[in-house]
């Protein structure tokens, strides 16, 4: 521990006594401050539950240029201090948002040269070529200040490849020191696709021995994986949904990385995540055209019909309309869907939302062009948007070629819009087959095909789709049991490594 790194003062900052004994997130994205999916929506939901329970009361991300943008009242706490990553010596600083307490407390890692840029992760023409040394840095530098806002009984909650470096370092460089040897390291993965590959001559950039360029420990098929090693390194690892910690066990759902879940056996495990229900609420919801309720739906069909009117669908309630809300990506889908014939039929209206690969842009264009009075894309994301799609959209269209857990799907349930998915990880567990939606399995156009027919069978029996709508909408898939989860697996990382300690 380096004696360079103020104790925050209370004056000009968060209380320091507040953090003692507690968790503390380590995150790249978080919401409302940044993100680009569902990774800072998920960070915030755990963690914000978690302080309401009075769990965790830290989170750390970077100070993005984006944050300065939108919120200009963050303000320095403490001085600047070094971090050393090898040869490299950097300068942080911790920022806070000064205005009102929040729960938890948020505080932001300051390196211009490294996160004062137009994206997060990287800019049109792909990801930064530097991303491993301004995430390492990220890290070590969280891992500087930590003593300062946990003085004792730590656990670090690290959240996917980005921020996996804060286990190795703790149980690397940092090891030996009584402080850092007692801190609990517990790693989510929500995307196990994302890994963090560099060609082993990063080893010194990432201030690690270059033994550790191993197989037991970072080393996966002549690269450096920076996931696997979070996994390695940790106390306890988790996922975002039962399903998909089995589906990351297997050959072929574990991303090439699945003897590294294997061999963390019963400290690996699966927790679904849920949603805010303080913002994913339709009969209280500012961005919809009429809020309505499981018991009284006559505020869907309005949502329904501006929907359509704003996308230049004739306004037939008797006609179903299918919305999809995600990312433009191989991931989410898009091959099977544009390998259907659904479109050219007029049974059905078609509401697509996304940013993403222009590929499939130029796709969703072209269907627009062909059948303008069924088909309609928006390729400018924004949240009022996918709140007036599901509020609009009788069925969700979520066919994931892997889904680690899903957020969509669940806010489609609790605003009435019955979920079409394929049964991979988190939609497995979260949609049940014709009861609250529509599964199926096989990862090709004729299984969506059939889905999406049983779909349009249900709605054309009104009564039968309202009484599957009611069943949906009373599904419960908030943070509560999630939080409980969390609890078991702190207190298990906890054990596990002070019984290492006392080793």
């Amino acid at each position: 521990m380096t004696d360079h790194v103020l104790r925050l003062p209370v004056s000009h900052g968060p209380d320091a006594s507040l953090y003692e004994g507690t968790v503390v997130h380590v995150a790249t994205e978080y919401w409302p401050y940044a993100r680009t999916g569902g990774l800072g929506e998920a960070v915030r939901g755990i963690a914000r539950y978690q302080a309401e329970a009075g769990a965790a009361k830290v989170v750390f991300m970077p100070l993005y240029r984006v944050v300065r943008e939108r919120y200009p009242e963050v303000a320095p706490t403490g001085e600047p201090f070094t971090v050393r990553l090898g040869h490299r010596e950097e300068t942080a600083r911790v920022f806070y948002n000064r205005t009102g307490r929040e729960n938890p407390r948020v505080l932001f890692i300051e390196n211009n040269g490294y996160f004062d840029r137009a994206g997060l992760y990287g800019d049109g023409g792909g990801d930064y070529g530097d991303n491993h040394l301004r995430f390492s840095f990220f890290c070590r530098a969280v891992l500087e200040w930590l003593p300062r806002v946990s003085p004792r009984h730590t656990t670090i909650h690290a959240h996917d490849w980005h921020t996996a470096l804060t286990s190795v370092y703790l149980r690397t460089t940092l090891a030996g020191d009584p402080y850092y040897d007692e801190v609990a390291a517990v790693l989510t993965v929500h995307n196990a696709g994302y890994q963090g590959h560099y060609p082993p001559a990063v080893m010194g950039d990432l201030g690690l021995d270059s033994s550790l360029f191993h197989q037991d420990f970072l080393e996966w098929y002549g690269h450096v994986n920076l996931l696997k090693g979070g996994l390695v390194f940790s106390d306890m690892v988790t996922t975002v949904s039962p399903t998909h910690a089995r589906e990351l066990r297997t050959r072929h759902g574990g991303f090439g990385l699945h003897d590294s879940f294997n061999a963390l056996q019963n400290r690996f495990v699966g927790i679904l995540n849920g949603i805010d229900y303080a913002v994913w609420s339709p009969s209280d919801d500012a961005f919809i055209e009429a809020t309505y309720a499981l018991d009284a739906l006559a505020g869907k069909a309005r949502c329904k019909a501006w929907l359509q009117g704003a996308v230049g669908f004739p306004a037939d309630p008797e006609i179903p309309l299918f919305g999809m809300t995600a990312r433009l990506a191989e991931q989410k889908g898009y091959d099977i869907l544009l390998g259907t014939d659904m479109f050219s039929r007029p049974n059905a209206q078609w509401v697509f939302l996304g940013e993403g690969e222009k590929r499939y842009e130029k796709a969703l264009r072209s269907l627009t062009e062909r059948y303008p009075e069924r088909v309609s894309a928006c390729f400018e994301f924004t949240e009022e948007r996918e709140h007036e799609l599901l509020a609009g959209a009788d069925f969700l269209l979520m066919p994931s070629q892997y889904e680690p857990c899903g957020l969509t799907q669940m806010r489609a349930q609790r605003y009435g819009a019955l979920p079409v998915v394929r049964r991979v990880g988190g939609l497995a567990d979260t949609v049940e087959d014709r009861v609250t939606g529509f599964l199926f399995d096989e990862y090709q156009p004729w299984a969506l095909e059939e889905a999406v027919q049983y779909a349009i069978d249900l709605y054309g029996d009104r009564e039968a789709w309202e009484r599957h709508v009611r069943e949906a909408m009373s599904r419960d898939f908030s943070w509560t049991s999630s939080v409980a989860r969390y609890r078991d697996v702190y207190r298990r990382a906890g054990e596990a490594r002070q019984a290492r300690v006392s080793d």
